[in-house]
């Protein structure tokens, strides 16, 4: 069944159990958050990355990917101005259908997207080559300089393990987008072990990577500079970062660059000096 949902474009890719804390600046977004806040529970609402565009202004955004992830409502704090700080959660897949321009902030006809493992015993044998390979690409950060990271235990469920991996990873949009798309776990488990096969190879090649095509990353001023990653696995702490502000986080781990998110805590890689997603 489809439903009207309001719409934050972004220029990064939320997966479900990511946490995402945004400040809200741009009036029209102000509106919609002040229309959750007067509405009932739940209060969610659509991010879904943008294809074409800029976040900001009335016409920044010329073209939207046609999948996104719905956003629950956890905390809004009033700031000054009208302002808002948000901490938010990805809850479930959706596709977006049309849009909806009557109000101030756009609006889509959206429908849920089924989270499929795909066939059974191809995605146990994809679970452990995934983890062994993601294991694999910590260590090469770790040992590049990037990164310190501790994992204690990763899920063993497909579909927890591929959001988990697919938040945690060092990729360019386009790729985080294609992984948010992927019809079934299997899928986005066997897309994974390419891009981490990929990824640890250059790490282990080069000092520091390229800097992504900015093309693909427009800059994000609506997101902070640490994003969080609630492993949707209680006995999985990827690593633990302090919230802004003094406020302790969310229960998870935390990924500090706010567009192409990793896993843990240490130095900022020399491919993301700037802010982007």
């Amino acid at each position: 069944m489809s439903a009207l949902l309001p719409l934050f474009p972004l220029g990064t890719v939320l997966y479900p159990g990511m946490v995402l804390p945004l400040h809200i600046f741009e009036e029209r977004y102000r509106r919609l958050v002040r229309d959750l806040l007067d509405g009932p529970e739940p209060r969610r609402f659509g991010v879904i990355a943008i294809r074409e565009g800029r976040e900001t202004g009335v016409d920044g955004v010329s073209a939207l990917h046609d999948v996104g992830c719905t956003a629950a409502l956890r905390q809004a704090s009033p700031r000054e101005e009208g302002r808002f700080d948000l901490v938010t959660v990805g809850t479930e897949r959706f596709r977006l259908l049309s849009l909806d321009r009557t109000m101030p902030y756009l609006r889509g006809e959206t429908e849920p997207l089924a989270e499929e493992t795909g066939d059974e015993a191809a995605a146990g044998l994809a679970v452990r080559a995934v983890a062994a390979a993601f294991r694999g690409y910590l260590e090469a950060l770790a040992e590049s300089g990037a990164a310190t990271v501790l994992v204690h235990d990763l899920p063993d469920e497909p579909v927890l393990l591929s959001y988990v991996v697919a938040a945690a990873m060092i990729i360019d949009l386009p790729d985080r987008q294609r992984l948010l798309a992927e019809p079934d776990a299997l899928g986005r488990l066997t897309a994974e072990r390419a891009l981490l096969s990929r990824e640890t190879g250059m790490l282990r090649t080069i000092t520091s990577r390229p800097a992504p095509d900015l093309r693909y990353a427009p800059y994000n001023p609506n997101l902070y500079t640490e994003r969080e990653v609630v492993s949707p696995h209680p006995r999985t702490p990827l690593s633990r970062g302090a919230g802004r502000g003094g406020a302790p986080p969310p229960a998870g781990a935390w990924c500090r660059d706010a567009g192409g998110s990793r896993a843990g805590r240490g130095r900022r890689p020399a491919r993301r000096s700037r802010l982007s997603a």
